[in-house]
């Protein structure tokens, strides 16, 4: 298997401090906003994203959970083994609260339609909006479109996209893989 480093580790940091940028044009304070990471990979990048708001925005308190999707997919009852659950930790409702749903690669839009229903259980937002880290263009399955990109990547159906995280892989990093 090939891979081609797309994204290096300070690239990687410059990515995500604009991205953070992009939020306080539009979110201001974040008062009336909160973050959203869906398990398993999008919580390091609301992680991320949440303590470097902090760094920029020291006055402001924004609020950031971790939602899991697994029940919610479409695919779970096809497996050929037991799917095992990641934890939810919301201590926030977001009803009326404008939402930053965080995933880390969006392919085909199953795993954001997924966040969607999943996220109905802690109220009604008044907005949601998506921020992803790797947009992979042109392979979705769901009219899913992100307002926040870290990256875009055209591939192929026989490549993927890694992306690696100091906190579980050892590095920043995004690779594109051919299979």
């Amino acid at each position: 298997m090939q891979q081609k480093l797309l994204l290096g580790s300070r690239k990687f940091d410059l990515v995500i401090q604009r991205l953070c940028h992009q939020l306080i044009e539009i979110h201001d304070d974040f008062s009336e906003s909160a973050i959203i990471g869906l398990q398993p990979r999008g919580i390091y990048l609301a992680d991320r994203i949440h303590e470097e708001l902090k760094k920029i925005l020291p006055a402001s308190t924004v609020p950031c959970g971790h939602l899991d999707i697994t029940f919610f997919r479409d695919d779970f009852r096809r497996r050929d083994t037991p799917l095992v659950a990641n934890s939810t930790s919301i201590d926030f409702m977001i009803e009326n609260k404008k939402v930053i749903l965080v995933d880390d690669v969006l392919y085909t839009g199953r795993t954001i339609r997924s966040g969607l229903d999943a996220m109905m259980a802690f109220g009604r937002a008044a907005r949601v909006e998506l921020l992803v880290l790797v947009d992979r263009r042109y392979s979705r399955h769901l009219p899913i479109e992100p307002d926040y990109i870290g990256i875009q990547v055209d591939s192929i159906a026989s490549q993927s996209v890694k992306v690696t995280w100091k906190e579980t892989e050892g590095e920043d990093a995004i690779y594109l893989l051919n299979t």
